[in-house]
């Protein structure tokens, strides 16, 4: 079944350290937690917390990323991973995301799809736009 979301996310940790082979080169371990902003409530019940840690390795702005989140709902967690781009010029981060195991309702859950990240209204605040594929 195809499915969206989106969310608002906080930075509640960064941890950043310059590399130094070259201007603007950094190293950038974040933690984040986020709410729903549009959700739709599935077989496993209403939305408690998302929780991501991701990896950054950024040069003047652009560069990869990847991380890990976990999505927990009232019957169920899904586990995913994810690897992404961020582009300095329109600050916007874009990639892909697979499930690797889920919980309670969500124990045979698999899935993957798209992301979109783009700057919240706030300082720390981000929107992130999720689609996929899923299947229980």
């Amino acid at each position: 079944m195809k499915r969206k979301a989106k969310y608002r996310i906080f930075t509640i940790r960064r941890e950043m350290i310059h590399v130094g082979d070259q201007v603007d080169h950094t190293m950038m371990l974040t933690e984040m937690e986020g709410e729903p902003l549009e959700y739709e409530k599935g077989v496993a019940g209403e939305f408690i917390s998302r929780h991501s840690v991701g990896f950054h390795d950024r040069i003047k702005g652009s560069g990869p990323m990847q991380g890990y989140a976990v999505t927990t709902f009232e019957d169920g967690q899904v586990y995913s991973r994810y690897e992404g781009h961020r582009d300095a010029a329109t600050k916007i981060t874009k990639g892909t995301w697979k499930v690797y195991k889920g919980t309670g309702k969500l124990k045979t859950l698999s899935g993957d799809g798209t992301f979109t990240v783009t700057y919240g209204s706030k300082p720390e605040e981000y929107i992130l736009e999720i689609e996929g594929d899923y299947s229980l």
